[in-house]
Protein backbone atom coordinates (compact mmCIF):
# COMPACT_ATOMS: atom_id res chain seq x y z
CA UNK A 1 0.00 0.00 0.00
CA UNK A 2 1.66 3.44 -1.13
CA UNK A 3 1.34 6.54 1.21
CA UNK A 4 -0.49 9.17 0.32
CA UNK A 5 1.94 12.48 -0.21
CA UNK A 6 2.44 14.67 2.53
CA UNK A 7 1.87 12.39 5.35
CA UNK A 8 3.83 10.35 8.18
CA UNK A 9 4.47 6.76 8.04
CA UNK A 10 4.56 5.83 11.89
CA UNK A 11 4.91 2.09 13.45
CA UNK A 12 3.45 0.99 16.34
CA UNK A 13 5.39 -1.59 17.98
CA UNK A 14 3.54 -4.04 20.73
CA UNK A 15 1.40 -2.53 23.06
CA UNK A 16 1.07 0.80 21.46
CA UNK A 17 -2.23 2.95 20.99
CA UNK A 18 -3.33 3.58 17.33
CA UNK A 19 -4.10 7.05 17.49
CA UNK A 20 -3.27 10.39 15.97
CA UNK A 21 -0.57 10.24 14.13
CA UNK A 22 0.96 9.02 10.58
CA UNK A 23 -0.63 7.27 7.74
CA UNK A 24 0.91 3.57 9.06
CA UNK A 25 0.30 2.87 12.19
CA UNK A 26 1.64 -0.64 13.11
CA UNK A 27 -0.60 -2.60 15.79
CA UNK A 28 0.77 -5.44 17.78
CA UNK A 29 -0.40 -8.64 18.52
CA UNK A 30 -2.14 -8.35 21.96
CA UNK A 31 -5.47 -6.67 21.17
CA UNK A 32 -7.17 -8.32 24.42
CA UNK A 33 -4.70 -6.61 26.90
CA UNK A 34 -3.66 -3.61 25.09
CA UNK A 35 -7.94 -2.20 25.14
CA UNK A 36 -8.63 -3.98 28.56
CA UNK A 37 -5.50 -1.67 29.98
CA UNK A 38 -7.59 1.58 28.14
CA UNK A 39 -11.03 0.61 28.56
CA UNK A 40 -11.45 1.45 25.18
CA UNK A 41 -13.99 0.52 22.46
CA UNK A 42 -11.79 -0.82 19.84
CA UNK A 43 -14.40 -0.45 17.40
CA UNK A 44 -14.73 3.12 18.03
CA UNK A 45 -11.22 3.79 18.10
CA UNK A 46 -10.59 2.15 14.83
CA UNK A 47 -13.37 4.42 13.13
CA UNK A 48 -11.07 7.12 14.19
CA UNK A 49 -8.32 5.92 11.86
CA UNK A 50 -9.76 6.90 8.44
CA UNK A 51 -7.49 9.75 7.88
CA UNK A 52 -4.59 7.13 7.94
CA UNK A 53 -2.72 4.40 6.32
CA UNK A 54 -2.95 2.03 8.91
CA UNK A 55 -1.15 -1.68 9.12
CA UNK A 56 -2.22 -4.09 12.15
CA UNK A 57 -0.29 -6.59 12.73
CA UNK A 58 -2.24 -9.24 14.80
CA UNK A 59 -4.20 -12.86 15.00
CA UNK A 60 -6.63 -12.05 12.07
CA UNK A 61 -9.35 -13.50 13.75
CA UNK A 62 -9.18 -11.00 16.52
CA UNK A 63 -9.12 -8.07 14.33
CA UNK A 64 -11.55 -9.05 11.22
CA UNK A 65 -14.48 -9.86 13.34
CA UNK A 66 -13.93 -6.08 14.81
CA UNK A 67 -13.02 -4.13 11.07
CA UNK A 68 -15.51 -6.24 9.49
CA UNK A 69 -19.08 -4.59 11.83
CA UNK A 70 -17.15 -1.24 11.40
CA UNK A 71 -17.47 1.28 8.47
CA UNK A 72 -13.78 1.00 8.15
CA UNK A 73 -12.46 2.39 4.76
CA UNK A 74 -10.35 -0.56 3.51
CA UNK A 75 -7.70 1.58 1.70
CA UNK A 76 -7.07 2.58 5.26
CA UNK A 77 -5.46 -0.35 6.40
CA UNK A 78 -3.51 -3.34 6.02
CA UNK A 79 -3.75 -6.40 8.18
CA UNK A 80 -0.47 -8.48 8.61
CA UNK A 81 -1.02 -11.55 10.88
CA UNK A 82 1.39 -11.96 13.45
CA UNK A 83 1.59 -14.68 16.32
CA UNK A 84 4.90 -13.93 17.81
CA UNK A 85 5.53 -11.15 20.41
CA UNK A 86 7.95 -10.02 22.77
CA UNK A 87 7.22 -10.33 26.68
CA UNK A 88 8.38 -7.59 28.51
CA UNK A 89 10.18 -10.46 30.58
CA UNK A 90 12.22 -11.44 27.92
CA UNK A 91 16.27 -11.01 27.60
CA UNK A 92 17.24 -8.22 24.92
CA UNK A 93 19.20 -11.27 23.60
CA UNK A 94 16.54 -13.94 23.45
CA UNK A 95 14.22 -11.26 22.19
CA UNK A 96 16.78 -10.49 18.92
CA UNK A 97 17.29 -14.20 18.43
CA UNK A 98 13.22 -15.03 18.12
CA UNK A 99 12.11 -11.92 16.79
CA UNK A 100 12.27 -11.60 13.36
CA UNK A 101 8.43 -12.89 13.23
CA UNK A 102 7.08 -10.11 16.00
CA UNK A 103 5.78 -6.86 15.07
CA UNK A 104 8.66 -5.00 17.31
CA UNK A 105 11.26 -6.36 14.50
CA UNK A 106 8.51 -6.03 11.59
CA UNK A 107 8.42 -1.81 12.82
CA UNK A 108 12.19 -1.74 12.73
CA UNK A 109 12.52 -3.19 8.80
CA UNK A 110 10.01 -1.47 8.17
CA UNK A 111 11.76 1.98 8.50
CA UNK A 112 15.00 0.26 7.72
CA UNK A 113 13.38 -0.38 4.24
CA UNK A 114 11.76 3.71 4.00
CA UNK A 115 8.26 2.18 4.35
CA UNK A 116 7.59 3.97 7.16
CA UNK A 117 8.93 7.13 8.62
CA UNK A 118 9.26 5.99 12.50
CA UNK A 119 8.55 3.44 15.10
CA UNK A 120 6.89 3.88 17.87
CA UNK A 121 6.73 1.04 21.15
CA UNK A 122 5.90 0.39 24.34
CA UNK A 123 7.17 -2.99 24.72
CA UNK A 124 10.68 -4.46 25.92
CA UNK A 125 12.98 -1.48 26.62
CA UNK A 126 16.18 -3.05 25.92
CA UNK A 127 15.00 -5.71 23.38
CA UNK A 128 13.73 -2.59 20.91
CA UNK A 129 17.08 -0.82 21.34
CA UNK A 130 19.09 -4.39 20.72
CA UNK A 131 16.53 -5.06 17.83
CA UNK A 132 16.87 -1.89 16.30
CA UNK A 133 21.10 -1.61 16.67
CA UNK A 134 20.81 -4.92 15.03
CA UNK A 135 18.89 -3.56 12.07
CA UNK A 136 19.71 0.29 11.60
CA UNK A 137 22.68 1.91 10.94
CA UNK A 138 24.14 4.35 12.92
CA UNK A 139 24.83 8.41 11.85
CA UNK A 140 27.84 8.74 10.29
CA UNK A 141 30.44 10.05 12.96
CA UNK A 142 27.68 9.06 15.66
CA UNK A 143 29.76 6.72 17.95
CA UNK A 144 26.87 5.91 20.70
CA UNK A 145 23.38 6.45 20.69
CA UNK A 146 21.02 8.43 23.54
CA UNK A 147 18.14 7.89 24.93
CA UNK A 148 16.36 11.77 25.61
CA UNK A 149 13.42 12.70 27.21
CA UNK A 150 10.91 15.96 27.73
CA UNK A 151 10.68 17.57 31.19
CA UNK A 152 9.12 20.60 31.78
CA UNK A 153 10.58 23.81 33.23
CA UNK A 154 9.55 27.00 34.17
CA UNK A 155 9.36 28.31 30.72
CA UNK A 156 8.49 25.29 28.33
CA UNK A 157 10.12 22.18 27.99
CA UNK A 158 13.77 20.78 27.80
CA UNK A 159 15.29 17.69 26.18
CA UNK A 160 17.38 15.84 28.34
CA UNK A 161 19.77 13.33 27.49
CA UNK A 162 21.52 10.40 27.47
CA UNK A 163 18.87 9.27 30.24
CA UNK A 164 20.19 5.73 30.38
CA UNK A 165 21.85 3.88 27.03
CA UNK A 166 24.80 4.71 27.76
CA UNK A 167 26.63 4.12 31.28
CA UNK A 168 30.17 5.27 30.17
CA UNK A 169 30.27 8.42 27.96
CA UNK A 170 33.78 10.45 26.67
CA UNK A 171 33.93 14.00 25.42
CA UNK A 172 33.30 13.09 22.05
CA UNK A 173 29.96 11.13 22.59
CA UNK A 174 28.93 14.37 25.11
CA UNK A 175 29.64 16.35 22.61
CA UNK A 176 27.54 14.17 19.88
CA UNK A 177 24.74 14.11 23.15
CA UNK A 178 24.90 18.16 22.35
CA UNK A 179 24.62 18.54 18.37
CA UNK A 180 21.48 15.56 18.85
CA UNK A 181 19.84 17.07 21.30
CA UNK A 182 20.39 20.36 19.88
CA UNK A 183 19.04 19.10 16.65
CA UNK A 184 15.55 17.67 18.28
CA UNK A 185 14.65 20.67 20.20
CA UNK A 186 14.92 22.22 16.67
CA UNK A 187 12.73 19.46 15.46
CA UNK A 188 10.20 19.85 17.99
CA UNK A 189 10.27 23.58 18.45
CA UNK A 190 10.16 25.21 15.01
CA UNK A 191 13.68 25.66 14.89
CA UNK A 192 13.86 27.43 17.99
CA UNK A 193 17.75 28.02 18.81
CA UNK A 194 17.97 25.94 22.15
CA UNK A 195 20.84 26.60 25.05
CA UNK A 196 23.09 23.93 25.95
CA UNK A 197 24.39 22.97 29.26
CA UNK A 198 26.14 20.22 31.29
CA UNK A 199 24.85 18.61 34.12
CA UNK A 200 27.16 19.08 36.88
CA UNK A 201 28.27 18.66 40.92
CA UNK A 202 28.70 22.47 40.43
CA UNK A 203 28.73 25.48 38.28
CA UNK A 204 32.55 26.28 38.59
CA UNK A 205 34.85 25.53 35.70
CA UNK A 206 37.16 23.60 38.55
CA UNK A 207 34.04 21.10 39.36
CA UNK A 208 33.52 17.74 38.02
CA UNK A 209 35.53 14.62 36.33
CA UNK A 210 38.19 15.12 33.73
CA UNK A 211 35.20 13.93 30.77
CA UNK A 212 32.88 16.45 31.93
CA UNK A 213 35.74 19.21 32.26
CA UNK A 214 37.35 18.44 28.66
CA UNK A 215 33.78 18.11 27.24
CA UNK A 216 33.28 21.94 28.80
CA UNK A 217 36.07 22.87 26.79
CA UNK A 218 35.94 22.09 23.69
CA UNK A 219 32.06 22.89 23.48
CA UNK A 220 33.19 26.17 25.09
CA UNK A 221 35.63 26.88 22.22
CA UNK A 222 33.46 25.53 19.58
CA UNK A 223 31.02 28.05 18.92
CA UNK A 224 28.47 26.02 17.10
CA UNK A 225 25.40 27.25 15.05
CA UNK A 226 23.07 24.90 15.93
CA UNK A 227 23.01 25.93 19.52
CA UNK A 228 24.25 28.27 22.44
CA UNK A 229 26.55 26.82 25.23
CA UNK A 230 25.66 27.89 28.62
CA UNK A 231 28.12 26.34 30.19
CA UNK A 232 27.04 23.89 33.92
CA UNK A 233 24.11 23.25 35.49
CA UNK A 234 23.24 21.96 38.68
CA UNK A 235 20.57 19.13 39.13
CA UNK A 236 18.43 21.59 41.24
CA UNK A 237 18.27 24.37 38.10
CA UNK A 238 16.93 21.48 35.51
CA UNK A 239 13.62 22.81 35.75
CA UNK A 240 14.48 26.49 35.89
CA UNK A 241 13.80 27.18 31.87
CA UNK A 242 17.37 29.19 31.68
CA UNK A 243 18.66 26.53 29.46
CA UNK A 244 16.72 24.02 26.66
CA UNK A 245 19.11 21.10 26.39
CA UNK A 246 20.73 19.03 29.29
CA UNK A 247 23.38 16.83 28.57
CA UNK A 248 25.15 14.13 30.51
CA UNK A 249 25.70 10.33 30.95
CA UNK A 250 23.42 7.60 31.02
CA UNK A 251 23.87 6.95 34.54
CA UNK A 252 23.76 10.15 35.86
CA UNK A 253 20.80 10.71 33.41
CA UNK A 254 19.16 7.82 34.68
CA UNK A 255 19.38 8.56 38.58
CA UNK A 256 18.02 12.07 37.67
CA UNK A 257 15.32 11.09 35.93
CA UNK A 258 13.78 8.46 38.47
CA UNK A 259 14.26 11.14 41.05
CA UNK A 260 12.69 13.57 39.50
CA UNK A 261 9.35 11.20 38.88
CA UNK A 262 9.89 10.09 42.34
CA UNK A 263 9.73 13.71 43.32
CA UNK A 264 6.63 14.95 41.67
CA UNK A 265 4.80 11.68 42.55
CA UNK A 266 5.59 11.98 46.06
CA UNK A 267 4.14 16.33 45.78
CA UNK A 268 1.50 15.18 43.71
CA UNK A 269 0.12 12.39 46.73
CA UNK A 270 1.07 14.75 49.63
CA UNK A 271 -0.60 17.30 47.79
CA UNK A 272 -4.04 15.26 47.22
CA UNK A 273 -3.37 14.25 50.78
CA UNK A 274 -3.66 17.89 52.44
CA UNK A 275 -6.92 18.70 50.02
CA UNK A 276 -8.43 15.73 50.91
CA UNK A 277 -8.08 15.26 54.52
CA UNK A 278 -10.15 17.79 55.85
CA UNK A 279 -13.75 20.00 54.92
CA UNK A 280 -11.53 22.85 54.70
CA UNK A 281 -9.44 21.32 52.26
CA UNK A 282 -12.43 19.76 50.40
CA UNK A 283 -13.63 23.37 49.64
CA UNK A 284 -9.89 24.80 48.79
CA UNK A 285 -9.70 22.55 46.22
CA UNK A 286 -13.07 23.48 44.72
CA UNK A 287 -12.24 27.01 44.51
CA UNK A 288 -9.22 26.22 43.37
CA UNK A 289 -9.48 24.01 40.86
CA UNK A 290 -8.75 25.52 37.69
CA UNK A 291 -5.47 26.49 38.90
CA UNK A 292 -4.46 23.06 40.66
CA UNK A 293 -5.35 21.24 37.50
CA UNK A 294 -2.94 23.35 35.18
CA UNK A 295 -0.51 22.32 39.02
CA UNK A 296 -1.49 18.55 37.96
CA UNK A 297 -1.41 18.60 34.69
CA UNK A 298 2.35 20.33 34.68
CA UNK A 299 3.65 17.87 36.85
CA UNK A 300 1.38 14.59 34.86
CA UNK A 301 4.35 12.08 32.96
CA UNK A 302 1.67 11.43 30.57
CA UNK A 303 2.28 14.71 29.17
CA UNK A 304 5.79 14.03 28.18
CA UNK A 305 5.57 10.61 27.25
CA UNK A 306 7.94 9.18 24.58
CA UNK A 307 11.74 8.95 24.90
CA UNK A 308 13.25 9.07 21.31
CA UNK A 309 16.63 6.93 20.41
CA UNK A 310 18.84 9.51 18.82
CA UNK A 311 21.77 8.52 16.64
CA UNK A 312 20.47 6.19 14.27
CA UNK A 313 19.42 6.58 10.50
CA UNK A 314 15.79 6.39 11.63
CA UNK A 315 13.66 7.67 14.52
CA UNK A 316 12.90 5.02 17.18
CA UNK A 317 10.48 6.19 20.05
CA UNK A 318 9.96 4.40 23.27
CA UNK A 319 6.28 5.22 25.28
CA UNK A 320 6.35 4.04 28.80
CA UNK A 321 4.79 0.36 29.02
CA UNK A 322 2.26 1.63 31.75
CA UNK A 323 0.72 4.74 30.37
CA UNK A 324 -2.42 5.49 29.08
CA UNK A 325 -4.63 7.02 26.23
CA UNK A 326 -3.26 10.32 26.88
CA UNK A 327 0.40 8.92 27.82
CA UNK A 328 0.21 7.21 23.82
CA UNK A 329 -1.47 10.27 22.26
CA UNK A 330 1.36 12.78 23.78
CA UNK A 331 3.99 9.93 22.10
CA UNK A 332 2.08 10.36 18.53
CA UNK A 333 2.37 13.56 19.01
CA UNK A 334 6.28 13.51 19.54
CA UNK A 335 6.40 11.08 16.28
CA UNK A 336 4.66 14.27 14.13
CA UNK A 337 6.68 16.68 15.46
CA UNK A 338 10.14 14.93 14.88
CA UNK A 339 9.46 13.52 11.06
CA UNK A 340 7.68 17.60 10.00
CA UNK A 341 10.56 18.65 11.43
CA UNK A 342 13.11 16.49 9.79
CA UNK A 343 15.13 15.72 12.83
CA UNK A 344 17.78 12.85 11.02
CA UNK A 345 18.25 15.59 8.66
CA UNK A 346 19.34 18.42 10.98
CA UNK A 347 21.55 15.66 12.34
CA UNK A 348 23.19 14.60 9.68
CA UNK A 349 23.76 18.33 8.23
CA UNK A 350 25.50 18.96 11.52
CA UNK A 351 27.49 16.50 12.75
CA UNK A 352 31.31 16.77 12.14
Amino acid sequence: MTPAPNTINTICSQICLPRLCGSVLFISDDFSRLFNTFRCPLGNFLENLTRYNTKFSAPKNIIEKIILNKSINKENYELIHTEEKIENEDSPLFAAKRGKNTSMWLAIESVKNKLSDIVLSAGNTGALFVIAKLNLNMIENIDKPALSGLWPNKTGMNVVLDLGANIECNEKNLIDFSLMGSALYRALFDNETPKVALLNIGSEKLKGNTVIKNTFQKLNNSNHPIYEFHGYIEGNHIMDGKVNVIVTDGFTGNVALKTAEGTANFIASELKQALTSSVVGKLSTLLNIRNLNKFKKKLDPRYYNGAILLGLDSPVIKSHGGTDLVGFANSLKVCEKIVKGKLIEKIKENIN
